[in-house]
């Protein structure tokens, strides 16, 4: 391929890759017109060595995009070792005050800005339809459609105020499935009416926000096209994104290496089809490698028509070169003011049997680490981080979802707070509490995901388990008196 073809093939990826210093193949790309990276949780370890990272980057490519996966709440990479210091989405909903969720944004985006970030593949702005989503849930600001518009376009204006973009996911919406993307290729029976009344008004609402740029989910929306998922359909990411919805920003992938994508057809066609449907973007994946860019880059300049490869890369550098130029002469937004513990703890439901046991003396704590979905990975959860750092003496045994050999250090007589993150979407779970039930005079359930219907797995339900919720849970138990 000729030097500029290879620049523009290479101005539409986004790749990611191993380790905590900047790649000598990634900084030739970038020398090359890369357009920029996606970082992780497992490529920062503190505050020196990531901003010493993105100036790396920086340099190689003064235009780089640098992206990274900062919901607020318990997806983050930022504080991948500790967990977040924000409310999520769910509960965002439910303070349902758009100026608290605009703060929130602000601090994010000061926080990244801060970082030399300046692409945040966020906010989620699914409609959680489906309240079992094994993906979505406590991401999302709630099940009302129109909740959900007018924090999505609140968060966005938020962050953006901060100089760093935002992209608004995952289009046209993956409230309403049973599966994860990362793992399969969801579908969703909404006919084109309930389309547009329920999962596009977010997107609506975030795009009259000004949201830069918007990233596309790997489902099957069959009333739409029934066979091919939205990141390669160009009905949907023309016909509804750019044309119904008028969008003129950049489209993003969600990450090619997930199975909704590759699974069966591998990263360098998924790379061709989702371009041709329209993206402009592609995030690549985790741990990418210079052989799998070049396999990309070959098969994308052979396969993909000239014109839709230029305009691609032709809107991906307007967006770069768009935030280089503010980033250096803009003030940061204000600093935020974040809810506290108390605000926090309000949004809480309490069932009425947990409500009139939950006190006093004699209680054990009992952490069910379930598998988290891959968006979340391996992040501290719950309010084990703030009794840890307040020395409490409050006893935690730990379980996994399918091993529950340590109950039996529970004293029989001891009262059982079990915390856990969507319980009753979990059967071994259930059998888990049920089991408690049968030994213990007072089992309290938390569940810390996005809760069922059934009250007896969730007795107390914080709707998410950042390290700032988890602090929130921990005091709500002080005032109640809750200890060992």
């Amino acid at each position: 391929m000729t030097g500029d073809t290879r620049a523009a093939v290479l101005g539409t990826l986004l790749p990611g890759f191993e380790g905590t210093t900047l790649p000598d193949w990634v900084e030739r790309m970038l020398r090359e017109g890369l357009a920029g990276v996606c970082l992780f949780g497992e490529n920062i370890v503190d505050d020196a060595q990531l901003c010493a990272l993105t100036a790396a980057i920086t340099a190689a490519n003064p235009l780089a995009l640098i992206a990274i996966d900062e919901e607020g709440g318990d997806v983050t990479r930022l504080y991948y070792d500790r967990g977040a210091p924000f409310p999520g989405n769910a509960i965002l909903g439910r303070i349902d005050d758009e100026d608290t969720t605009m703060q929130v944004a602000v601090a994010v985006g000061r926080e990244l800005r801060r970082a030399g970030i300046n692409l945040d593949l966020a906010p989620d702005v699914d409609v959680n339809s489906n309240p079992l989503n094994p993906v979505i849930g406590i991401r999302s600001f709630g099940a009302d459609p129109v909740l959900v518009a007018r924090h999505a376009a609140a968060w966005t204006s938020g962050l953006q105020s901060t100089g760093v973009a935002a992209s608004i996911k995952h289009f046209p919406g993956h409230g309403d499935t049973a599966e994860d993307s990362h793992l399969a290729l969801p579908s969703i029976a909404a006919d084109a009416d309930e389309l547009r009344r329920r999962e596009l008004r977010p997107f609506r609402e975030a795009i009259r926000a000004g949201a830069l740029t918007v990233m596309t989910s790997h489902i099957l929306v069959r009333s739409i096209d029934p066979s091919s998922p939205a990141t390669f359909s160009s009905a949907i990411l023309q016909g509804i994104l750019r044309e119904e919805l008028g969008f003129t920003g950049v489209v993003v992938s969600d990450a090619l290496d997930m199975a909704g994508a590759s699974g069966e057809i591998g990263i360098p066609p998924a790379a061709v089809r989702a371009l041709a449907a329209g993206c402009d973007l592609l995030c690549i994946g985790t741990k990418n490698s210079e052989a799998q860019l070049e396999e990309i880059a070959e098969l994308v300049s052979a396969d993909v028509d000239a014109t839709r490869l230029a305009d691609a890369a032709a809107r991906v550098r307007s967006l770069a070169a768009r935030l280089a130029a503010e980033q250096p002469g803009r003030e940061p937004a204000a600093a935020a003011e974040l809810p506290g513990h108390e605000r926090i703890a309000a949004t809480f439901t309490i069932s009425p049997e947990a409500d009139s046991v939950l006190e006093g003396s004699g209680w054990a704590v009992l952490r069910v680490d379930a598998d988290p979905n891959v968006a979340i990975g391996d992040v501290p959860w719950g309010p084990f981080g703030a009794w840890e750092r307040a020395g409490s003496a409050v006893p935690v045994v730990t379980v996994s979802e399918s091993s529950h050999d340590a109950t039996a250090s529970i004293p029989p007589e001891a009262y059982v707070l079990v915390i856990g993150r969507d319980n009753q979407r979990r059967p071994a779970v259930r059998s888990l509490i049920d089991a408690l039930r049968e030994r213990h005079e007072r089992v309290v359930t938390v569940d810390m995901g996005w809760p069922g219907d059934d009250p007896a797995y969730a007795g107390i339900a914080s709707y998410g388990a950042s390290d700032a919720v988890g602090e929130a849970l921990v005091a709500l138990l002080n005032a109640r008196g809750v200890r060992a």
